[in-house]
Formats: C-alpha cells, structure tokens, sequence
C-alpha cells in the first residue's frame, strides 16, 4: 500500500511511567470473559492496539494496560494510530498518554480521504477509510513483528452491524469476536465484545483519556446507517432495558471463527 508519510513511532519502553487510573470492575469482568471465552490472548503474544483517540480505544488501551500486570498470560503491547489527515484531526497529542503509559506507539498518516474521492469503487466513505486502515495496520503489524491485531469495537458496534446485515444485505452476520485474516498471519480481536459503549463512555470521562474529538467530514456531513440503527437500538432500550443482552445470547454463534488453533 503506498503510504504518503512514513510510520513514525514514539518508543516509550524504559520511559518513566505515572500511575493510571484503574479501569473500573465492570468492564475489567466484561474484558475478561471475552479474553477466556474465545481464546484471544497467549502466551508470547504480540499485540497491536488500533488506537483512533476515541473512548473506546483509550479505554481499551488502559484495559490491556491494566492487565499486562497480572494476568497468567505474559503479552506485548503496542498501539497505531492512522491519520487520515482530515482538517481538525490531531492525534500528536496522543503522544504524551502513550509516553506515560510506557506503550511502544506509530503514527502513520495517509491522505484517505483525498484518496477516496478517486478511488472509492461502489463504497461509503466510511467503509473505504474503515478498509484502508485495516490494511495500514496489517502491515505495521508484520513490520513490527506483532502477531495480533486488537480492535476496540464493543457490544454496541455489534447489535449495530448484526440489524444493519439483516436490513440492508438480508444476511446474519456481525463482527467476530476473534479471527485470522485471509492471509493466515495475523489473529484479529475484539476484547470488547461483552462491553457496551456507555461504560467506555463512563470510563474514559472519569479517568480523562484524552480523546481525540472526531472531526471526519464525511461522518457530518452525511449521516450514517449507523446512526440510524443507533437511534433505533437506543428507543428499544428505553421500552426493553434487556435488549443488548437478548441480542448478546442470539449473536455468540456469528461471534466465533472456527478452529484458530496456532
């Protein structure tokens, strides 16, 4: 893939750490059955965090920070964060919180949303970016020898996915919990499954992760379905506060990917 700018990495490892707000018992417990349900973290793994500067993945951050120190399983972290160079974006301030949490961090930039407007084929803006940045991270993680994507999307992102698959593409399909890519060298996962997106929200606020604000033009300028499911979701909540949880139990078959032994 041709990338404009270099990687740029802020190697923290041997930095001089402060201490970090400890996530909250909730969404440790959430994390860790995800963890042990499907089987996404070893021993020796070589994890890389997508980290966009929103609240779900600098939750997540601290999340797989947190458990670094005393789960049974020892794992490497580092964290990506692809600049899509869209006017307001400014993920450099990530810098500092990557710093004081001694996390190995790349910055790589590319002009995805230049690009788009010549190369985008049949998709949505969001898709295209969503695609292009997933190859980015493919790659930084064979660069850097890491053997694990991590991903921060959450029960919400889920339920989401699975209405707008039924509505629009007459499919049962959702995210997976926890996959290979085609290629076969690299494991996918999501430990925020079990989450929902208001604990990130109520974490990420308590503890002042410096969210980077979401400034993409295309997401403002254009509605998603997303939003719309969103919305839909959050109205069947207020009438069944149970909703997430039935669509939790009906999805966990569509969560899994088959065999994933190494």
């Amino acid at each position: 893939m041709e990338t404009r700018n270099p990687a740029r990495a802020a190697d923290a490892v041997g930095a001089q750490t402060s201490p970090q707000p400890k996530p909250p018992k909730s969404l440790l417990r959430a994390v860790g059955r995800a963890i042990v349900e499907h089987d996404m973290i070893r021993d020796g793994d070589r994890i890389l965090l997508g980290v966009s500067g929103g609240k779900d993945s600098l939750s997540l951050l601290a999340i797989l920070r947190h458990l670094q120190t005393y789960a049974p399983v020892r794992f490497e972290l580092a964290a990506v964060t692809v600049d899509p160079q869209v006017p307001g974006f400014e993920p450099a301030r990530l810098a500092g919180h990557m710093q004081a949490l001694g996390v190995r961090w790349f910055l790589e930039a590319q002009p995805i949303m230049e690009e788009a407007k010549t190369r985008m084929d049949g998709d949505s803006y969001c898709a295209y970016c969503a695609r292009m940045k997933r190859g980015i991270m493919y790659r930084l993680c064979r660069e850097h020898g890491c053997n694990v994507l991590a991903l921060a999307q959450h029960l919400d992102d889920l339920a989401e996915s699975l209405l707008m698959s039924l509505f629009r593409g007459g499919q049962l399909r959702t995210m997976k919990a926890h996959y290979r890519n085609d290629a076969g060298d690299l494991r996918i996962i999501r430990p925020l499954v079990y989450a929902r997106e208001r604990q990130t929200a109520a974490f990420a606020a308590a503890a002042d992760l410096p969210v980077v604000p979401d400034s993409c033009p295309a997401c403002f300028d254009m509605p998603t379905e997303r939003e719309r499911i969103k919305r839909l979701l959050a109205a069947e909540e207020a009438e069944n506060p149970h909703v997430f949880a039935s669509m939790l139990r009906a999805m966990q078959p569509l969560l899994r990917a088959g065999d994933l032994a190494d």
